[in-house]
């Protein structure tokens, strides 16, 4: 494919870039992928896939462009494992939270009549009892949790390796090299927002080093728990995902150290059940964090042709199917309905 027959040239091959890809070949456009380093190869490889939604309060259209991501994650992931007849690893599991005491209680259940309104009806956020519960879950010293149903799991690498295969199938191509043609897109995660920091002269990002662990123990059909600040997320594989750190100062991008030692600590002393289960498995890797927290999308200001899309950090893949969305219409179709605080004109012109 040479540069004069696509329409669309995605530089970065984690799950914003490959997922841009994939919606962009569902409308009919020619698209080409250019990683050097090969898909899922920065924090789209990592271990965890925890598709968790913002608290019901205090919204804003950060937290509103995410509810309509998760909401469309089920059917757009779907789409990507018909096409590439390999399973992304994506179930709509929901979570639950330990409450620590009668205030986090009452707290709670004020965030349900909230999350009743917000969320459309389309998910739950309620307070339950240990009846309620089933075996697994973590310790709460209340005798309470919360219980959402928006909140899904995926296998990231899964996902990325099911991307690659439906953007083969749909006549893309994804390659470690190769010319641009057509409109560019940068989905350069971590040295992208470093680049960006250069082109414009200011703090645009930062990456953010994350740490997480693969424990043997299946529990492919229950909900994600979140304690103690550390995300516990059962795979269809029969295990269970351990994560994680967020270091903004680390001296190797990619080696695991004692603080992940310390996150497995504190998952096995608050669900029992993981107390002896095995890790088979250790991650790091660097996550691309905007100034603003929310990703950055829009046109490169000054650059005519290129977008950006940028700064998924924690949220990337619960992120993706609307970033996806909407860069494909702007890119695409010229129609532009990207919030603010995502802006690019708002946040480098």
């Amino acid at each position: 494919m040479g540069a004069g027959t696509v329409d669309v040239t995605v530089r970065g091959a984690g799950v914003f870039g490959l997922s841009i890809a994939f919606v962009c070949l569902q409308q009919g456009a020619r698209v080409r992928v250019i990683d050097p380093y090969g898909p899922g190869a920065g924090s789209s490889g990592g271990v965890v896939g925890a598709l968790a939604p913002h608290v019901p309060e205090n919204w804003n259209p950060k937290k509103a462009f995410q509810l309509d991501s998760l909401l469309m994650a089920e059917n757009f992931w779907a789409q990507v494992r018909a096409v590439s007849g390999r399973d992304p690893g994506y179930l709509r599991s929901g979570r639950l939270q330990p409450l620590a005491d009668a205030r986090a209680v009452e707290l709670a259940r004020a965030r349900a009549v909230g999350a009743a309104d917000l969320w459309q009806g389309r998910a739950m956020w309620e307070v339950v009892t240990a009846a309620e519960t089933g075996a697994w879950r973590p310790l709460s010293p209340s005798g309470h949790w919360v219980r959402d149903t928006l909140t899904a799991r995926l296998h990231p690498r899964r996902a990325c390796e099911a991307l690659v295969a439906a953007i083969t199938v749909l006549g893309g191509t994804v390659a470690i090299e190769g010319p641009e043609g057509g409109a560019v897109v940068h989905a350069t995660g971590a040295t992208g927002l470093a680049a960006l920091g250069t082109a414009f002269g200011r703090d645009v990002g930062t990456g953010v080093k994350g740490q997480a662990a693969l424990l043997r123990l299946d529990r492919r059909d229950a909900p994600q728990l979140f304690c103690d600040g550390v995300h516990v997320v059962p795979h269809a594989d029969g295990t269970v995902a351990i994560g994680s750190t967020s270091e903004r100062d680390f001296a190797a991008p990619d080696t695991v150290d004692a603080q992940l030692d310390a996150v497995i600590d504190t998952a096995r002393a608050a669900v029992p059940d993981l107390s002896d289960a095995p890790v088979i498995a250790r991650w790091a890797g660097v996550r691309p964090r905007a100034k603003t927290r929310a990703p950055l999308l829009g046109p490169w200001p000054g650059r005519p042709g290129h977008f950006i899309a940028n700064g998924g950090f924690k949220i990337g893949f619960g992120m993706a199917p609307k970033v996806a969305d909407a860069m494909a219409r702007l890119i695409l179709k010229a129609e532009d309905d990207v919030p603010a605080g995502f802006r690019t004109d708002e946040l480098l012109a």
